[in-house]
């Protein structure tokens, strides 16, 4: 099993940055894809960057130019960092673990970390 333990998430001022990590306990890190989904109050998940165990990212065209997500396979950790921060409602960034072979796929899913950019 593999347990995803968040940090760094908190209150931040608009344009401010914040860095969050996910630390992946248990399993194989570094053949995961590992990204990042987030969710406001009332809105669907979204994808929001992805990071694969080739270091391939995807970012959403919403955070483009303004979060970088990394990896540290050695300490088995993804990073998430986000800069120009926007005066948003709070959001939760959910970290997500990906397995997939040709016959297997699963999905392991951090609690959830609170952002909250002030106005």
């Amino acid at each position: 099993q593999v347990q995803l333990v968040e940090s760094g998430g908190g209150l931040v001022q608009p344009g401010g940055s914040l860095r969050l990590s996910c630390v992946a306990c248990g399993g194989s890190f570094s053949v995961y894809h590992m990204n990042w989904y987030r969710q406001a109050p009332g809105k669907q998940r979204e994808l929001v960057a992805g990071i694969t165990n080739y270091d391939t990212t995807t970012y959403a065209d919403s955070v483009m130019g303004r979060f970088t997500i990394s990896r540290d396979n050695a300490k088995s950790t993804v990073y998430l960092k986000m800069n120009s921060l926007k005066p948003v409602a709070t959001v939760v960034y959910i970290c997500n673990a990906e397995l997939r072979t040709y016959s297997l796929g699963y999905d392991w899913w951090a609690q959830g970390i609170q952002v909250t950019v002030t106005t």
